[in-house]
């Protein structure tokens, strides 16, 4: 009988958390703690083969089809608070030709680089104005993921520029101004507020 109770309580801690993995597509440790399951079954179930580790501390369904912003969604993840900058925030919106092998995030001045095993990333520190700024919500897979807007990153390409490559940051900018993506003022506003107005006002005057 005892052993028919423990069958029945390792059986319904499993469906819980398949079913929650089913709901968010990533499961992390904490996750579990919401369903009352304790989280050996993650190792358990990984063990047996009903999930997939993509990372340190993530979880997912075997065979789950692979998503194209399935490296910024393991990300997001395990930093809530990382913002998708730069290169990955052009390639997000379909404004570069560059493939970046790391995954660009921005965090507030002061923060320590992230821990991660999986993907590699590249952390940038912004003061507090460029960091809150320009932020757009998106949902991939069931997870939040925070990426600048379009002129909030062109902006950023120009500040960072050194780091990229102006021509990165003016292959963005001509590609979205003839695709109509963004207005002069929505770029000379975030260019006040990431400090490079003089740097971009030559090349957005040759636009107008």
């Amino acid at each position: 009988m005892e052993h028919t109770s423990k069958t029945m309580r390792e059986d319904t801690h499993t469906n819980r958390l398949l079913h929650l993995v089913r709901q968010k597509g990533v499961l992390r440790p904490c996750d579990v703690n919401e369903i009352g399951t304790p989280r050996i079954y993650l190792t358990r179930l990984a063990a047996s083969g009903q999930l997939e580790k993509i990372g340190r501390g993530l979880y997912r369904l075997p065979g789950f089809p692979l998503s194209e912003h399935e490296s910024l969604v393991a990300v997001a993840t395990r930093v809530p608070q990382a913002v998708f900058c730069l290169l990955t925030a052009l390639q997000f919106h379909e404004l570069t030709t560059q493939l970046p092998r790391q995954i660009w995030i921005a965090m507030p001045r002061g923060s320590h680089t992230p821990k991660i095993d999986y993907p590699p990333v590249k952390m940038i520190q912004f003061s507090d104005e460029a960091y809150a700024q320009g932020i757009e919500v998106h949902e991939r897979d069931q997870v939040t993921l925070r990426v600048y807007g379009i002129a909030k990153t062109i902006a950023d390409c120009f500040k960072h520029r050194n780091k990229i490559g102006l021509d990165v940051a003016l292959e963005a900018l001509k590609d979205a101004r003839s695709r109509k993506k963004i207005s002069a003022d929505e770029l000379w506003r975030y260019a006040k507020i990431c400090r490079v107005a003089n740097v971009m006002r030559p090349y957005l005057e040759a636009l107008e």
